[in-house]
């Protein structure tokens, strides 16, 4: 398969960042990245991962989450266990 099409995008520097350090970790290029994805769209004729608009209570929520706001904390696992159980 010839590798001869060149693809252009503008990308958060930030996001091109972090995925370029996972991509490493894998051993695998931002171009071998970026061909696997396509390819998958190609396989599944369409994106390969869902695509979703939030309903207004999970986006007031996503929001709020994004402030911090309304968040609970506890101390360790078992005592979010104990509290779900409860």
């Amino acid at each position: 398969m010839s590798r001869s099409t060149t693809i252009q995008a503008r990308i958060d520097p930030e996001i091109k960042a972090q995925a370029q350090k996972i991509l490493s970790k894998l051993h695998i290029s931002m171009s071998e990245a970026i061909s696997l994805y396509l390819t998958q769209i190609t396989l599944q004729k369409g994106i390969p991962f869902d695509l979703k608009i939030p309903n207004e209570l999970t986006a007031q929520t996503l929001s709020k989450s994004e402030k911090g706001e309304e968040l609970h904390q506890v101390n360790s696992v078992d005592e979010l266990f104990e509290e779900l159980e409860s």
